[in-house]
């Protein structure tokens, strides 16, 4: 086969491959040498396992529910707006978790709008901390995200379909079973699956709306071992647990997630003839404005009182926003570094088992790698004066696989469109490279480095574990900031923070698609 006979990367991606596993493997041993298995878990530790278990599951279900309804909607009706909400419903996955956290809190919190509005009506007030606030957080991010994979798979459903539907005069119930729902049967559970696994993994949520005995997480449980008892035994158990959880878990979402780039862009709009007028209309118009609030409200909460909360923003703000920006450069160079070779011997080689090596890092929790190198790095040096290298490294081996995801497809499809005619030149390594490879994905290029660049502004996972009083990300800052009840200057590291982070994916994005083909 021509794409695979070409040398694209076949050296420097198995260097990459071996590098990223190695680094992972490197603190799965150090954990395990550390871990005291005949002490075995205690209670509490059972419970945070329960918890996680359980608040993952609620908030896949959930936000793969509440979906459904919103992507048939945006997929049956067209208006003025709705590529700028599509475009809005991937906001929240390189929005910065602390920041979502305090615009929910400005919305959902005891003194927040709705608790306002229960108040004038004589209502009792609702409380967002514990598992409740746990799922309403991971719902206002994975929601989107559902929604945005539902909607491309809305899409594909060939138009014929809906014209023959429309020709039958079938109900809206009728095109729904029998056109819509065996669509829905085969991307759900890939979809849910996938919220699931991220779910597993987050921190920052149960940080700020979690704890307490009965809501805790593991991730929560490693942090306050490590952090708290320094209690590296237990840290090293959990983080093996939480392993093997998401380790699994990543394992079945690999066999049924639904096959979406993630930086794909619309597919061209369907002609609907079903549910034009009537009560169908107006059910679809609630569900859209619904989720469209439940969207933006809280971004707008953020925006309102960042601005007035500027001006108080201490000297330390903007000190760690400079740190966070040198730690999200760091990471992107990092990740191209690695993507690139992994993409181009990925793409190059036969589909199967190489694949799973970039994706190791949806199964391999941020606690658990930084547990692992602390303790292999505390013996030799001092962890904490080495913490931003790490957390811009393990920044980037968290977005790996999000940028394999985006760089593989369309380097496969240029190596299998213009690969033999690149053998017949005779264009090998570097001016393979330079003169087809790189220019056709430019604009991916740009994409997933944005959107590393985006996760690692906005992290709150291994800085946590590493970081002292001298060194603190933008992220760890705001936390502090909200733990000492400084919430007007929260409010303006939070603005701060969403500005930094939107503006290096634009930053990033816009550079690759400039002068260069979408």
């Amino acid at each position: 086969m021509a794409l695979r006979a070409l040398k694209v990367s076949r050296a420097s991606g198995i260097s990459a491959a071996v590098l990223v596993v190695a680094l992972i493997l490197a603190a799965l041993i150090a954990v395990v040498s550390r871990a005291e298995f005949g002490s075995g878990l205690g209670p509490a530790d059972w419970s945070a396992i329960r918890f996680t278990v359980w608040q993952s599951v609620l908030s896949a279900v959930i936000s793969t529910l509440l979906a459904i309804p919103i992507a048939r909607a945006l997929a049956r009706r067209r208006f003025f707006g709705r590529a700028l909400l599509v475009t809005l419903l991937g906001a929240p996955f390189i929005l910065p978790v602390i920041v979502a956290v305090l615009g929910l809190l400005a919305v959902f919190g005891r003194a927040g709008w709705l608790n306002a509005g229960l108040g004038m009506v004589g209502l009792a007030p609702l409380s967002i901390y514990g598992l409740q606030g746990v799922v309403l957080a991971h719902v206002f991010f994975n929601m989107p995200l559902a929604t945005r994979l539902l909607l491309q798979a809305w899409q594909t459903i060939p138009a014929e379909r809906f014209r023959l539907a429309a020709q039958l005069g079938l109900t809206p119930r009728a095109v729904f079973r029998g056109v819509e729902w065996p669509m829905l049967r085969q991307i759900v559970p890939g979809t849910a699956a996938l919220i699931f696994v991220i779910c597993l993994t987050s921190f920052a949520v149960a940080l700020t709306l979690g704890g307490g005995p009965r809501a805790t997480t593991i991730e929560l449980a490693i942090y306050q071992a490590f952090r708290f008892d320094f209690d590296l035994n237990r840290a090293a158990l959990l983080s093996l647990v939480q392993l093997g959880l998401a380790g699994g878990a990543a394992l079945l979402a690999l066999w049924i997630i639904p096959g979406v780039r993630l930086g794909g862009g619309q597919d061209r709009p369907l002609q609907r003839w079903d549910a034009q007028h009537g009560v169908q209309r107006i059910l679809d118009g609630a569900v859209i404005v619904a989720g469209a609030a439940f969207l933006l409200l809280p971004l707008g909460a953020v925006v309102i009182s960042g601005l007035g909360g500027l001006l108080q923003t201490p000297e330390s703000v903007w000190q760690a926003a400079a740190t966070s920006i040198g730690v999200a450069l760091s990471s992107v160079a990092v990740l191209l570094t690695l993507a690139l070779p992994l993409a181009g011997w990925i793409a190059s080689a036969k589909r199967g088992g190489v694949e799973a090596v970039g994706l190791l890092g949806l199964s391999a929790s941020p606690l658990m790698i930084g547990t692992g190198w602390f303790i292999l790095i505390n013996p030799v040096a001092d962890p904490f004066a080495v913490a931003l290298p790490v957390t811009a490294l393990v920044n980037a081996l968290m977005a790996l696989p999000f940028a394999l995801r985006i760089l593989v497809p369309p380097l496969r499809d240029a190596l299998g469109t213009y690969g033999r005619l690149a053998q017949t030149l005779g264009m090998q390594g570097w001016p393979l490279w330079r003169w087809l490879i790189l220019p056709r994905l430019r604009a991916q290029i740009g994409f997933a480095a944005g959107l590393t660049g985006a996760l690692s502004m906005g992290d709150l996972g291994i800085i946590a574990l590493f970081a002292d009083a001298d060194r603190a990300t933008l992220p760890l800052q705001m936390y502090r900031l909200m733990g000492s009840y400084q919430m007007e200057a929260a409010a303006g590291a939070a603005l701060i923070l969403l500005a930094l982070s939107l503006g290096i994916f634009w930053m990033f994005d816009k550079a690759g698609r400039w002068h260069a083909e979408a």
